[in-house]
């Protein structure tokens, strides 16, 4: 078995750690290259997938909106078929950042970032999440990683937790002082001067700007609407519109988003763990009532572990060789289904801290 190369940051672990994350990181690297060899034209065409996938999502997205609009599929269908759609854009996304797709041809390259963004206007700039996912890859699990703790990774579970995960906005607005610690911890770590640090502050406060604002102001608006028209039995003109707009964008971007966080915020371990361990920075979620979430995050919780050992491979990769790289996620003691994160607010030990 390959031994792979030790990152910089895991020099510092035991050298039992960090020979079993080499070990891991050098099995998977094989895996891959294994598929990759079996498949040439694939490995050959990644841009050209990744732009399929595109392509076929947001004609996915609209086709939807339109066998709606013509009274052909229910609204149930509608939300969750759009929001399974947006959840392979979400993982294009995120293979974005990575610069897996046309990295060296950038007019195509942010037109995607674009058209990922502008369908799932409930996330925030793609430009700026960049920097905070990269970050994460640094330094996951600990008080700076933003990203995570952003959406409730380390809290313990109630009303502002839940509140969180059902709408972002009201998230922030429900604990705006632990936003500004966050959003201080991750600046203090991230910021290499007094100027980077402002710009920092200044494109995390314009994060939402302007698709999530505008999302999240027609989300409310629908919500308030609706409950007042069910209370008074009356109705609002321009409903009509604002209801096409719930169903084929808004409500799928919010149940999206609801079962990506909810895994991810949970998967991920906070607050105990030592820096660089990739050993603790993540379990594997397969049990099977886990299957409607990850139904609508592409099966992010089976898959994302792999991805915070090796980088490399795209999403529709680690999909087809999940199964593989699992078993040796687990003859290597990375936690698979350790639920009694939701008692202990996400640490990796036995005891919250």
């Amino acid at each position: 078995m390959r031994i792979a190369t030790r990152l910089p940051g895991e020099r510092a672990l035991t050298a039992a750690d960090a020979d079993k994350i080499a070990t891991i990181r050098g099995a998977l690297i094989e895996i891959g290259s294994r598929w990759r060899a079996r498949h040439p034209w694939a490995d050959a065409h990644q841009d050209q997938i990744g732009l399929a996938f595109f392509v076929v999502s947001v004609a996915g997205v609209l086709a939807d909106a339109v066998l709606y609009g013509l009274g052909v599929l229910p609204w149930w269908a509608t939300i969750a078929l759009t929001a399974f759609w947006l959840s392979i854009l979400h993982e294009l996304e995120h293979d974005l950042i990575h610069s897996m797709y046309f990295r060296t041809n950038r007019p195509v390259h942010n037109t995607m970032m674009f058209g990922v963004w502008f369908f799932r206007p409930s996330t925030i700039n793609p430009w700026v999440r960049r920097r905070l996912h990269l970050h994460h890859h640094k330094v996951s699990g600990t008080d700076s990683d933003l990203e995570e703790r952003a959406i409730t990774n380390g809290e313990g579970w109630g009303p502002r937790r839940t509140i969180s995960l059902l709408d972002s906005f009201l998230g922030m607005y429900t604990k705006p002082f632990r936003v500004h610690r966050m959003v201080s911890a991750y600046v203090k770590h991230e910021a290499e001067t007094p100027k980077d640090a402002a710009y920092l502050r200044a494109i995390n406060v314009m994060g939402y700007f302007p698709l999530g604002i505008f999302h999240y102001t027609l989300w409310h608006l629908f919500l308030g609407i609706s409950v007042y028209e069910l209370i008074t039995g009356a109705s609002v003109p321009g409903m009509g519109v604002l209801t096409f707009l719930a169903v084929t964008i808004l409500a799928p971007n919010a149940v999206r988003t609801f079962c990506l966080h909810f895994v991810s915020s949970n998967m991920h371990y906070y607050g105990d763990i030592e820096a660089h361990n990739v050993l603790q920075q993540t379990q594997v979620w397969t049990a099977w009532w886990l299957k409607p979430f990850h139904a609508l995050c592409f099966n992010f919780g089976e898959t994302h572990a792999i991805h915070h050992f090796l980088v490399r491979d795209p999403f529709y990769l680690r999909e087809l060789i999940k199964h593989d790289c699992q078993k040796v996620l687990a003859e290597h003691g990375v936690r698979f289904n350790d639920f009694g994160t939701f008692r202990r607010a996400n640490r990796f030990g036995s005891v919250r801290a």
